[in-house]
């Protein structure tokens, strides 16, 4: 497995830099576990539980039940299309 950037700290980049770097890290963890054999929709599920978990650990319920609320109308819009981030 390649690395984004070598010896992340936390804070030594941006915000937006880390944000890249972790979703290289995240992309190629996927891209492992398929090649092993596990199903997208088991790890969709997986990841899913992991973010919401750091969330709730990080923000609190409150917080993550409010921003949770935005994402239906976020996913509609197809934010999270990659068909429409890959244009």
């Amino acid at each position: 497995m390649s690395h984004p950037a070598p010896f992340i700290a936390r804070g030594l980049l941006p915000d937006q830099d880390q944000k890249r770097a972790a979703l290289t890290y995240l992309n190629e963890a996927w891209a492992e576990a398929r090649h092993d054999g596990v199903d997208g929709d088991c790890l969709a599920q997986a990841s899913l539980f992991a973010a919401f978990a750091e969330l709730v650990r990080t923000y609190g319920e409150d917080a993550v039940a409010k921003f949770v609320e935005g994402l239906a109308v976020r996913v509609r819009n197809g934010e999270f299309s990659t068909a429409l981030a890959r244009q």
